[in-house]
């Protein structure tokens, strides 16, 4: 009897190993091999060079005019416009804002620029490997958002809070048009519960009802070990223009952002970030719309343009932004029927302050003469208060501003 249940032990540990390892050691011959390698070969572009990041991601520089963008129908003869017509006016002056505050943020990079860097007029391209197509619920859905995981702060109905799983604290504005938004927000590294949970820090630009027409742009960090396969913090973007149905995706996922930048990789992981009590990381993010050509626009620090979204892409959006969020996400699928102790930011709640709290400072709107400006009657929002919070504050230095964030589950949060 012992040796059959070694045997059926060696069995089963054989099998988890074929399991695990994907695609590639999956019978060539079945459906969804076949599929995940069409599709690996459809992200994936020819490589002018590749660089071994020392988290194990491949980054591949990949040429300009070759990147996923251009497998959309719409931008075949597209002419890429390698710089807006226009920036903003009235940015804040990041090193004079930092200058003699206790308060100074540190420079902060991405991993993989130890081992190398991307030639000119290529963009850096994060590989997708088989087992990161393979740990999505299919093919299809891989690279994209779960509907409704956009913060609704007009109801918060219990209903609508289970049904998603997703959970937010959040500053908004809205009820005005906006051509844009920005915010420095510091970097944490959040202990995520369950591999298809995750937690994020970024910023919404919305235009449309909260129905099946909602566009949004989205960019920030995040961890997902379901998306990336392990639990870094990496720079990502989102789009959509119908609720997260049939459009958009995570980065250069999907066909749709063209990047013109050959510095800053899409899903790679920014080191070094915050930590408690201790030194102080932040990224700035700023997002928006040339007056001239009419597409989207991402800057990320005071120096990286990245690239933009064609105004093409969306319905809404084409014209302006309806509304404006900042703040954090997490997916809490309440393992046990009990909530996840997913941290959102620091993990701490926003009254303990600077160094222990996450936050987004001198958060800013762009308005149509393209001046970026405070923002006017920030509202926050939150499902559960006892598990993730937001305070909004104001001052000099960082301007409007807001500490978020939390534990989850905790003796006030069952």
């Amino acid at each position: 009897m012992g040796e059959r249940r070694r045997a059926l032990a060696v069995i089963a540990c054989l099998w988890s190993l074929i399991s695990l390892s994907g695609a590639a050691r999956l019978g060539s011959g079945s459906k969804q091999t076949l599929e995940v390698q069409k599709h690996l070969r459809r992200l994936n572009k020819p490589a002018v060079k590749s660089i071994q990041s020392p988290d194990g991601d491949i980054i591949d520089c990949v040429h300009i005019s070759e990147q996923p963008a251009f497998d959309h129908p719409y931008l075949k003869d597209h002419k890429i416009q390698m710089r807006p017509n226009y920036h903003p006016e009235g940015l804040f002056d990041e090193n004079k804002v930092a200058t003699g505050t206790k308060e100074r943020a540190n420079p902060i990079n991405q991993l993989w620029h130890a081992n190398g860097k991307c030639p000119e007029n290529t963009i850096p391209v994060r590989r997708t490997k088989a087992d990161d197509v393979l740990r999505a619920s299919s093919v299809k859905r891989y690279g994209r958002k779960k509907h409704r995981s956009i913060p609704q702060p007009r109801s918060a109905d219990p209903n609508l809070i289970n049904e998603s799983g997703h959970q937010h604290a959040i500053a908004y504005v809205e009820g005005d048009r906006f051509y844009g938004a920005k915010a420095t927000i510091n970097v944490w590294e959040p202990k995520i519960q369950l591999s298809n949970e995750f937690s994020l820090s970024q910023l919404w630009l919305l235009g449309g009802s909260f129905g099946e027409d909602l566009n949004s742009i989205e960019a920030g960090w995040q961890v997902s070990p379901d998306l990336y396969g392990d639990n870094n913090t990496r720079l990502f973007t989102y789009w959509t223009s119908d609720a997260y149905q049939a459009t958009g995706c995570y980065n250069l996922l999907c066909s749709g952002f063209i990047q013109i930048n050959n510095e800053i990789a899409m899903g790679a992981s920014i080191s070094p970030v915050s930590a408690y009590r201790n030194s102080q990381y932040d990224i700035s993010i700023l997002i928006w719309k040339d007056p001239k050509e009419g597409h989207w626009w991402m800057q990320f620090g005071n120096d990286f343009v990245l690239g933009y979204w064609p105004s093409f892409l969306f319905s809404y959006l084409a014209d302006s932004a309806s509304m404006i969020e900042w703040g954090g996400e997490v997916v809490n699928s309440e393992p046990d029927g009990e909530h996840t102790s997913t941290q959102m930011g620091s993990g701490h709640f926003p009254e303990e302050g600077f160094g222990k709290a996450s936050y987004f400072r001198n958060i800013q709107v762009v308005d149509s003469s393209n001046n970026l400006k405070a923002p006017k009657g920030i509202g926050t929002f939150t499902e559960q208060s006892n598990c993730y919070d937001v305070q909004t504050g104001n001052n000099g230095d960082w301007g409007h501003y807001f500490y978020f964030g939390g534990p989850g589950k905790n003796p006030n949060c069952p």
